[in-house]
């Protein structure tokens, strides 16, 4: 990894000199409009949505996780490089879910770059009570809307900081969103209270916030190291899980493989359910993934 991004890192030096260079030579030409707002990079989709919420009209926000992507599995572009050294706010989730962060940002010399860690702050859940063995613990707050406001809240003050002008429109912004965060809860605390059963397995600990939040249990996981299939061995331990604690639903994931995943299901009888943790519409990607999950706890 660092040899990748020592060689990127030149190349990106190189790239952003052309670039430079020619933004000065072009006389009488207007500036582009993006080259008045506020570049902020985020890390996954949802964080993104974050950062265009509060950002509104005074920022041009790029995703380096594109949808579809894991971030388990994620290694950074050149052009992706490029952007961090140009941009004003780095949005991160931290908690381990991006290991290539401090070294991005080094390659990127970025000195006047702010970078923000959203899940800081948060009461982290301990993964190695789950199975999952991450020292760091698990990273996935945002799944649950109300760290997910504390995110927002974060990149508020990101984007404040960098750009002082905008601050009343961020303050705006990020009340109004945070408001639809509120509703949100309520609407899925609504919705889960309905659910004929509360258990259910998971591809890996991607929803527990999220039981946690809404009363659900994660009753196993199919991978306990992101992207890495289970053996045999672990597989038939699953299926006993399902079958003995009468779990009626797998939750798998769009972004990794749902093979194990039907295998469990064709053997314990139990439904799949694709979900999508890392959509770009932050509301829309979590009513849909609760309609989803509604569906396979009935």
């Amino acid at each position: 990894m660092k040899a990748w991004f020592r060689g990127w890192g030149a190349l990106a030096a190189v790239g952003l000199m052309v670039v430079m260079g020619a933004g000065c030579s072009g006389k009488g030409s207007a500036p582009r409009e993006e080259a008045r707002k506020v570049l902020v990079v985020a890390s996954i989709p949802p964080l993104a949505d974050f950062a265009r919420q509060v950002g509104g009209e005074r920022v041009q926000v790029e995703t380096l996780v594109q949808p579809g992507m894991s971030p388990h599995t994620f290694e950074p572009t050149p052009a992706q490089l490029k952007a961090i050294s140009k941009a004003s706010v780095l949005v991160l989730n931290g908690v381990g879910l991006e290991p290539w962060a401090d070294e991005l940002i080094e390659a990127a010399g970025n000195e006047k770059l702010e970078v923000v860690r959203t899940a800081e702050g948060l009461e982290i859940i301990d993964e190695r009570s789950h199975g999952q063995g991450r020292a760091s613990g698990n990273p996935h707050v945002w799944l649950d809307p109300m760290c997910a406001m504390h995110q927002v809240e974060w990149v508020w003050q990101a984007l404040t900081q960098a750009d002082p002008a905008g601050g009343p429109t961020y303050d705006r912004n990020a009340h109004e969103y945070g408001a639809q965060l509120s509703a949100l809860d309520r609407e899925i605390a609504a919705a889960t209270a309905g659910f004929e059963t509360k258990r259910f397995v998971a591809q890996h600990s991607v929803w527990t916030y999220f039981a946690k939040r809404y009363g659900l249990e994660e009753a196993g996981v199919v991978e306990t190291t992101p992207g890495r299939e289970p053996t045999p061995g672990e597989i038939a331990e699953i299926v006993r899980t399902v079958k003995e604690t009468g779990v009626r639903a797998i939750f798998a994931e769009r972004q990794l493989s749902q093979k194990a995943a039907g295998v469990i299901a064709a053997e314990s009888g139990a439904k799949v359910a694709v979900l999508d943790p890392l959509g770009s519409d932050y509301l829309a990607m979590m009513r849909e993934n609760v309609e989803k999950m509604g569906e396979g706890l009935r």
